[in-house]
């Protein structure tokens, strides 16, 4: 009895095992999931890459043209000053010292003027008479002319002199800001050589620019007048505005890289920018505004045999344009050709796949610009079609709870913004 019972207990562990594997592990088999999109009307847009620097627009170094010891210092960093305020004043006891010797001179120069007039008013009444030579004559009037000469020379000198003690004072040339202060007081500073610069003002922070280094390879397609955004590390989540005003001319080589300094200005009435902030600049090349898109993955697809067994395909006996087919809406192989900007608003021919019912319908295209990306197409689409991308094979279970997370009645995440289909305003919108 104990034997019977035995084996009957293990016939029913045997059949629960089974009737758990059965469904824990069982081969649920696996379904079709097609990828599709709808065309939608946005921007396209082509970009060249580049990174900058934020500079001033205009940008003064102060200097000095005397040498001398700094003996006060009214202005420091970030101070906002106006045309001709002082900044700075040099030791003045020097210079005010020469100004002094050299009117001393001056007066002794004018002295002596007055006594070769008289002298030579003397000689010449002489000379009338025939009481002197003519060459007495001649050096009286000799020394006459030398000693007007030399006043003038001297008042010139007095002038030079008085210029300088000027020079002792350091105004503002420009309304501005303070950038940077290289002196301090009690500094001596030599102007024989060079000028040395004291300050570095800033014309108007509310107006900068970006000075970008683009590579040779995209410098053909960067022209003035084109819009730009940038990021700063400083302010990741904003994307600012801006118009490329000149591409210079002359190259700059880094490591073997030619790269040429494109100007773009940058608006800045919030004072967000700042001087020596590094930028990550996209110049758009080419935009077509009200385009109807499609991803550039859709013209790669092409159904296969497992698509056949589920839908019916209708190809009118078409081929795909690219010649082998590409299945699953594989990616582009890493063989394919470059797209270059000059070659992105031709015009080319295409085939996509429209889903309808349960049909899969060969729909040829004509297309226009192409980012490598997405697609504008101009004819053979409308917003309403329903476009082939892809497919997936997932398990049942997992297209159970696809199904879920796709319902309407599931709340949905807010959208962010799309910079593709939401590009920057045209220049002074």
């Amino acid at each position: 009895m104990k034997k019977k019972t035995w084996i009957i207990l293990i016939v029913i562990a045997a059949l629960i095992a089974a009737g758990v594997w059965f469904w824990k592990f069982r081969d649920e088999g696996s379904v079709v999931i097609l990828q599709t999109e709808q065309p939608h009307i946005g921007t396209l847009s082509t970009s060249v890459t580049a990174t900058g620097t934020i500079q001033p627009v205009d940008t003064v170094a102060v200097g000095t043209q005397v040498s001398g010891t700094i003996k006060n210092v009214y202005a420091d960093f970030n101070s906002t000053v106006k045309k001709g305020q002082l900044l700075a004043q040099l030791d003045k006891s020097l210079l005010e010292a020469q100004v002094q010797q050299i009117t001393a001179n001056l007066q002794q120069a004018k002295a002596n003027a007055v006594y070769q007039k008289s002298n030579f008013e003397r000689q010449e009444q002489l000379f009338k008479v025939g009481a002197i030579s003519r060459a007495d004559y001649e050096t009286a009037f000799y020394q006459y002319t030398s000693g007007n000469d030399n006043v003038n020379g001297i008042i010139a000198q007095l002038s030079s002199a008085k210029r300088n003690l000027s020079f002792a004072d350091i105004y503002s040339p420009i309304d501005g800001t303070i950038l940077s202060r290289s002196i301090s007081e009690g500094q001596t500073v030599a102007a024989s050589f060079s000028t040395p610069t004291l300050f570095s003002i800033a014309k108007d922070l509310t107006k900068m620019q970006v000075q970008a280094s683009v590579d040779e390879a995209d410098i053909g397609n960067v022209k003035k007048g084109q819009s730009v955004t940038f990021t700063v590390d400083a302010f990741p989540e904003d994307s600012f505005q801006g118009t490329v005003l000149e591409v210079r001319l002359k190259p700059t080589t880094s490591s073997n890289v030619v790269n040429y300094t494109t100007i773009i200005d940058a608006p800045n009435a919030d004072m967000k920018l700042k001087p020596g902030m590094t930028a990550n600049i996209s110049i758009y090349t080419k935009e077509v505004p009200g385009a109807l898109i499609i991803s550039a993955k859709a013209l790669q697809f092409q159904p296969d045999s497992v698509l056949e067994q589920i839908y019916k395909v209708q190809s009118d006996g078409m081929e795909p344009p690219h010649g082998k087919p590409m299945h699953k809406g594989a990616e582009k192989p890493a063989n394919a050709p470059a797209m270059h900007a000059d070659s992105a608003m031709k015009t080319k021919s295409g085939l996509v796949w429209i889903k309808k019912d349960t049909s899969i319908i060969a729909q040829p295209v004509t297309t226009g610009m192409n980012d490598e990306t997405e697609v504008q197409v101009l004819s053979g689409l409308n917003e309403n079609d329903i476009v082939v991308t892809g497919y997936q094979q997932v398990s049942k279970t997992e297209a159970k709870k696809k199904a879920t997370a796709s319902s309407p009645f599931m709340p949905k995440r807010p959208g962010g913004n799309n910079k593709r289909n939401n590009p920057p305003p045209p220049p002074g919108g």
